[in-house]
């Protein structure tokens, strides 16, 4: 289903927005991100392509947590300098962060907030069987949205860390399912 975002508050035509996409692994969110991007004009941020540029080389074949999060924050610390730069300069963001925590979801849009800009929620998902398929098929073909391979064992893991988004992010969420 192709994604139009016509349905975006109006009042957010000429403001500066840090755009919030989340899901869970396989949703699409990627996908929705450069098309959002494009038709919002904005500037899209990944945090897989961050990470794979700034530390894939040094990148251990077993991953880790511990390994993990330290580098995932410091590129957060960064994607989030840049995009405020940007919201300052009246322009738009869109955060490709996977955004797994309620918490994170929160802490982005009180950053955006403290520095002026709007932000606007952005949730994508699609069943499980059809991310699960997705994941792993994105692992073989390699193609543009692939940034490294995730593991059955790792989309396994990943599920359970995914917090469902409240009532609240949903009733001011632009929702998009794919199938």
């Amino acid at each position: 289903m192709p994604h139009t975002f016509s349905h975006l508050p109006k009042d957010m035509a000429n403001t500066a927005t840090s755009h919030i996409v989340f899901g869970t692994q396989g949703a699409g969110k990627t996908s929705y991100s450069w098309k959002l991007a494009a038709s919002e004009s904005a500037v899209r941020f990944s945090i897989d392509e961050w990470m794979i540029e700034l530390f894939g080389p040094d990148m251990p074949k077993s991953l880790s947590l511990s390994w993990v999060m330290p580098r995932v924050q410091r590129c957060e610390a960064r994607i989030w300098s840049v995009a405020s730069q940007i919201g300052g300069a009246g322009g738009s963001v869109v955060l490709d962060l996977g955004f797994m925590r309620i918490e994170d979801r929160r802490r982005f849009a009180a950053l955006a907030s403290e520095s002026g800009m709007a932000s606007q929620l952005h949730f994508v998902d699609a069943p499980h069987a059809t991310r699960r398929t997705r994941v792993l098929t994105r692992n073989q073909e390699r193609g543009e949205t692939f940034a490294f391979e995730v593991t059955p064992g790792m989309f396994d893991f990943m599920e359970t860390k995914f917090e469902s988004p409240t009532e609240t992010e949903l009733a001011s969420a632009v929702c998009s399912q794919s199938s």
